[in-house]
């Protein structure tokens, strides 16, 4: 099967006062019709940052995009001109951001604001296009839609307005849904809703989902395969199943470890000692040396190269070189 979306060498540089940053170095990964990808790692990891990239949010004068080819149904995104892409989102390609607040207009109701995303992708006239919002409220669960559809963003509760935004992303019907930390901001009840209601969707839209998320419960419950970022870097790849069951870069086992909440000596809880590095900083040879328990003397001599174990299974580390 084709893959629908083919990353390869994605690369975010920063142009900073320090020098160039580079937030995401070289990943890559593809995402099949249908399937679930997490992208998961510690703030900072640059996740949310690759997902911008995507989407082509992310270029500016202080930001760069590159990368071999970043490719949906075989269009290479990182060629594509500015009206291109604004053709892309919203059409082909939605992103659902962590805290809808930021994304929906204040001074709008928010039929006006998912009626505008129709009308910018579908030649339908503003009445259809009033209809097919208030049918899109309803399809996310939004109770008695025809009165939503003239309320402001402020007369929702964070529930409602992340549904508010999922509707709006589903407006198209789009190939990929991206999803960055979609239940951050919410209570744990609210959160197991919209995990569902993203799940159902996919089921009936045949949609591929990117999640964005540091929580590996949520992982578990959604999403087929995933991605551990580090500093930047992908330093592991494969189904849920294989790596929650064999997690083989130092990194993830300390991420699973953590999120078991394994108690130790004392009733403290797990964590991975340290922090990220600062991108303007970062240590010689493997980027995770400083904080890895593992550690040997090559690991700070030269940076890992990624070892393929499987079809599509990767790990970025020197011990594991070792072993194949």
């Amino acid at each position: 099967m084709s893959a629908l979306l083919d990353v390869q060498g994605l690369e975010v540089e920063y142009r900073t006062r320090q020098g160039p940053l580079r937030a995401v170095d070289g990943l890559s990964f593809t995402l099949q019709p249908g399937e679930t990808l997490a992208l998961v790692g510690e703030s900072g990891c640059g996740k949310s940052t690759a997902a911008l990239a995507l989407m082509r949010l992310a270029s500016s004068a202080q930001a760069r995009i590159g990368g071999r080819a970043l490719l949906l149904e075989g269009e290479d995104l990182l060629r594509a001109s500015d009206a291109r892409m604004r053709e892309l989102r919203g059409g082909r390609i939605a992103m659902i951001f962590q805290d809808p607040s930021m994304y929906l207009n204040p001074v709008y109701t928010v039929g006006d604001q998912i009626v505008e995303a129709i009308l910018l992708h579908q030649s339908v006239s503003s009445q259809a296009a009033r209809r097919q919002a208030v049918e899109l409220l309803g399809l996310v669960g939004v109770p008695a839609p025809a009165q939503r559809v003239v309320q402001y963003p402020h007369d929702l509760s964070g529930g409602m307005r992340q549904r508010v935004m999922i509707a709006m992303a589903l407006a198209c019907q789009p190939r990929l849904l991206i999803a960055d930390e979609p239940t951050t901001a919410l209570d744990v009840t609210i959160q197991a809703q919209v995990l569902e209601l993203i799940a159902r969707l996919k089921r009936q839209l045949g949609m591929a989902v990117l999640l964005i998320t540091h929580d590996l419960g949520v992982v578990a419950e959604t999403a087929d395969r995933l991605v551990v970022m580090y500093a930047g870097r992908k330093v592991e790849e494969g189904t849920v199943a294989e790596v929650y069951a064999q997690a083989r870069h130092p990194y993830t086992q300390g991420l699973l470890r953590a999120a078991q909440w394994s108690r130790l000596p004392g009733g403290s809880f797990f964590e991975i000692p340290g922090t990220v590095p600062s991108l303007a900083a970062l240590p010689p040879g493997c980027r995770f040396a400083p904080r890895c328990a593992q550690v040997q003397d090559a690991c700070r001599a030269g940076a890992p190269q990624s070892v393929r174990l499987g079809e599509r299974r990767e790990v970025e580390c020197l011990r594991v070189e070792g072993l194949t």
